[in-house]
């Protein structure tokens, strides 16, 4: 699958669906009786889908997902209840997709004499559905993003993003970049994801026990590993670099652990702002921790021309074996 839509971002062609389809269109073109369907929410036109194994929803802004349920199985994705849904504005939850740079932008005058939108321009343009089908219990999706009026006045103007996902008992997300250009292309990138838990003060964090983190809470400091699992017991910003490792949130509260397996990846951040944010409900942060599939500060990517970059994070449940007496 990788290899097929590879190639299709890598090459010269044009998209062969219009970005501006309807939602009759979108629903002749590409929808799956009980499976896939088309509808808008809130001037905002989304992928629903309600297979047999998990129900999901993607907003074409930002080719967001916002929603992933396996069946039987409680929403695995925290979405905040405040969160805007507006045409150009961030989506606060789900799986945000950070590009081409992550956090703040470092360019001061990148765009109308100001850096550019906090983690870059892709969460808040509008991407291209090229593909969607079933195999199995799985449903194949890809979105497809390449440069745009905004992209090009922020100097991005040879590239091109395509964002599959498989949705399923468990969910892989897939993010290439492929550069157009003849001259190399930096960039940042993450899939900015947000867990729902029952309680964050009840959740503990494995596999980054031997790394050390920048804590972005306390100045940009770098401390080193903590070589036990991480609890989370306030504000909480922190970038580990130079990791590939699995993670996995343990949740005592809701009895299950989620695992985040990630590829080509070199960078993991774990965010919860321990308040009440303009999006974000005074109590929701104790619903949520991120655990992101990041690229990003001494993990930066610089991809050759006509080169290809996939990275992708791939999240499974699984529920704490009885004590047998």
């Amino acid at each position: 699958m990788t290899g097929f839509h590879t190639e299709r971002i890598c090459g010269s062609a044009k998209a062969t669906l219009d970005t501006d389809m309807d939602l009759q269109q979108l629903n002749d073109h590409f929808g799956i009786p009980n499976v896939l369907s088309f509808d808008e929410h809130a001037g905002l036109m989304r992928a629903v889908i309600t297979s047999p194994a998990a129900s999901a929803t993607i907003y074409l802004q930002g080719a967001h997902l916002a929603h992933w349920q396996p069946t039987g199985e409680r929403p695995v994705l925290f979405m905040s209840r405040k969160s805007d849904f507006l045409p150009g504005k961030p989506i606060r939850g789900g799986v945000p997709i950070a590009f081409p740079w992550f956090a703040t932008d470092s360019k001061e005058d990148r765009f109308q004499g100001k850096p550019g939108p906090s983690h870059g321009f892709a969460r808040i343009q509008d991407w291209t559905l090229s593909f969607a089908a079933l195999s199995g219990d799985d449903l194949h999706l890809t979105f497809t993003l390449g440069p745009t009026e905004l992209s090009r006045e922020m100097g991005f103007d040879r590239f091109r993003l395509a964002f599959e996902l498989v949705i399923g008992p468990s969910l892989t997300m897939r993010l290439a970049v492929a550069n157009d250009s003849e001259t190399p292309l930096q960039f940042e990138e993450a899939l900015h994801t947000y867990f729902a838990v029952g309680d964050v003060h009840e959740v503990s964090i494995t596999g980054l026990e031997p790394t050390g983190y920048v804590d972005k809470t306390d100045n940009f400091r770098f401390k080193p590993a903590a070589n036990v699992p991480l609890r989370l017991t306030g504000f909480t910003d922190r970038v580990y670099p130079n990791t590939t490792a699995t993670c996995a949130i343990h949740d005592e509260h809701f009895k299950r652990t989620i695992t985040v397996e990630k590829q080509n990846s070199n960078t993991t951040v774990v965010f919860n702002p321990w308040r009440e944010l303009p999006d974000m409900g005074p109590d929701e942060w104790h619903e949520m921790v991120c655990v992101e599939t990041v690229n990003a500060g001494s993990g930066i990517v610089t991809l050759a021309p006509k080169a290809t970059h996939v990275m992708q994070a791939h999240v499974s449940l699984s529920k704490p074996q009885e004590k047998r007496g």
